[in-house]
């Protein structure tokens, strides 16, 4: 089995790599390096002694994108990551997120709806619920107005990919919507590694407790929650990579009730920001030296999953704690920034 991942050298994109070829898959990847490194290879075939097939190609490149899978027509499935992704900077950059988030989806479904057969699973977000009204949040929430571009590019991906798959019955696809992916593979070969100041907040925090940031901000102290800060489902990136393979080889068995689905990715439960810091400080001894800013825009206040559909339908469920995550975060930080200091 033949998988093209796009975004494939990015933080979710390089775990499920890993996973995917664990469970023998052969794996061709597509990055345009604009948010991640070639590097990435290295520690992916450290762990898994096996290199991936890579192209560097920019998605929004309509014409090079037909000319890929005019070369690669072997293709058992396609998993969707290459998308900008941060809240902060969609709000400010809207057209640049609406022109690489949605333009890049249209040109690969028009591609995979040409297939005789053909698996999509796109990676979605929590985001499409907006400021949820009830907790924890189940997948027939009601979509809200979304709170960012960034958010709406992700309910306008599920409408498209939606539409698309009412009209192409050769066309099976999975939203798998996740909450705050955090941590690192436990062997510290891979990891999140923002190019540029972190817009997520476990490399801003593992940045700043390695000396490279002055100060963690912190978004917001007057929230309704038990401490004034944001409430946010935070699970180990491996827990969401592995549920990749598993949604695809659910594609692959033909078990899908009918041609697209979502599910959650989250652990269940919420945690504040402090609590966050609280768990760095617990697993690192380390003191994290932070300040309360004010609120940021685009920014819900309490988003956590319920889970008992991906649990039952998928038969997946995250298995890792935040600790567990904050740790292998804080490992793969002190490798790439004092490698010296790794098993202190």
């Amino acid at each position: 089995m033949r998988v093209l991942v796009t975004g494939g050298l990015g933080f979710i994109g390089s775990h499920t790599v890993v996973e995917l070829q664990n469970e023998g898959f052969d794996v061709v990847i597509i990055d345009d390096l604009s948010n991640s490194s070639e590097d990435v290879l290295e520690g992916i075939v450290a762990i898994t002694d096996k290199k991936p097939d890579f192209v560097r190609l920019d998605l929004r490149d309509k014409k090079a994108v037909s000319t890929f899978f005019a070369n690669n027509k072997d293709l058992d499935g396609v998993i969707h990551f290459a998308a900008y992704k941060a809240v902060g900077e969609s709000v400010a950059k809207p057209l640049d997120y609406y022109e690489n988030n949605l333009n890049t989806l249209v040109y690969l479904l028009q591609e995979l709806s040409a297939m005789k057969k053909a698996r999509f699973i796109f990676s979605s977000s929590c985001t499409v619920y907006g400021q949820a009204e009830k907790m924890p949040i189940t997948e027939s929430a009601p979509v809200q107005a979304a709170e960012s571009p960034y958010g709406n590019t992700k309910q306008i991906g599920e409408e498209i990919i939606r539409d698309t798959c009412k009209v192409t019955p050769n066309l099976l696809a999975i939203a798998l919507r996740y909450f705050n992916p955090m941590g690192a593979h436990p062997s510290a070969h891979i990891g999140e590694l923002p190019l540029g100041v972190p817009q997520n907040l476990v490399p801003f925090i593992t940045q700043t407790g390695v000396g490279l940031r002055k100060e963690l901000s912190v978004f917001g102290s007057d929230y309704p929650t038990s401490d004034g800060t944001c409430i946010r489902d935070y699970i180990h990136v491996v827990d969401v990579a592995k549920a990749h393979v598993v949604a695809l080889q659910r594609l692959l068995k033909d078990e899908n009730g009918s041609n697209f689905d979502v599910f959650n990715l989250g652990t269940g439960t919420g945690s504040t920001v402090m609590e966050v810091i609280e768990s760095f400080e617990r697993v690192s001894g380390e003191k994290l030296n932070y300040k309360m800013v004010d609120r940021r825009p685009g920014d819900v206040i309490t988003a956590y999953a319920d889970t008992t559909k991906a649990n039952s339908v998928l038969g997946w469920k995250a298995q890792s704690t935040l600790d567990d995550a904050m740790k292998s975060a804080w490992d793969w930080e002190r490798k790439i920034r004092r490698p010296e200091a790794v098993g202190q």
